[in-house]
């Protein structure tokens, strides 16, 4: 998930966050937006630091990124890049379940509907611009300006979202073999996609429902 570095063993790992996502499982909350959008922003203690709206939003980020990726269909989906990308293959998955996500119509009715959701975003997040981490507020005028979680609705979007995992990633060069991988197995991985969101779904409002029980 984006700018999200962590150690396995001699490798650093680079996540690409599925930012649609997690701004999608917010549930049109502005903190639980905040946090769940900022959480690999936030190291350790460092998130004590944030109210506690906030910080639900990064405990409900980290459920959801524990909840995909042990799931059998985020397994099976990481299988087609595993060959090429070893332990970065999840990270690709990530990516393009935003495709998928900005093209169901089970969730975006149209494409007018994702735009609006997008837009409401954006703003909301500039409603918290001043309590969010400096990378991520030098960050979201980038967000908002090349409109990147509409663009993932287009394959062009998925390629960029691709080329910018790479350019962060420790050992990677080149994302050209992943978006081969994601055009060659299109219909598999929307399989994956649709086999587990609603599980997905359910499980995050679930989640969101006990923080917020616990927090009383």
């Amino acid at each position: 998930m984006v700018n999200a570095f962590w150690q396995i063993g001699a490798l650093v790992i680079f996540t690409a966050m599925n930012l649609l996502a997690h701004a999608y499982l917010s549930f049109n909350q502005p903190d639980i937006l905040a946090g769940n959008m900022i959480n690999d922003y936030v190291k350790g203690k460092k998130k004590f630091d944030y109210p506690a709206g906030i910080q639900k939003g990064m405990a409900l980020h980290r459920a959801i990124d524990e909840f995909t990726d042990h799931h059998p269909a985020t397994q099976q989906a990481k299988q087609y890049f595993k060959a090429d990308y070893r332990l970065y293959a999840g990270a690709f998955v990530d990516v393009l379940y935003d495709h998928f996500l900005a093209n169901d119509s089970n969730q975006f009715k149209d494409e007018a509907a994702l735009k609006l959701f997008c837009q409401s975003t954006y703003k909301s997040l500039q409603i918290n611009v001043g309590l969010l981490p400096l990378k991520f507020q030098q960050t979201l005028p980038y967000m908002q300006s090349q409109d990147w979680l509409y663009n993932y609705r287009f394959k062009k979007g998925i390629g960029r979202g691709f080329e910018g995992l790479v350019r962060r990633a420790a050992y990677l060069s080149d994302s050209t073999i992943a978006f081969t991988i994601f055009n060659t197995h299109y219909h598999a991985l929307e399989i994956c996609y649709d086999s587990f969101f609603s599980e997905l779904k359910q499980f995050s409002l679930e989640s969101l429902n006990r923080l917020n029980n616990e927090a009383q």
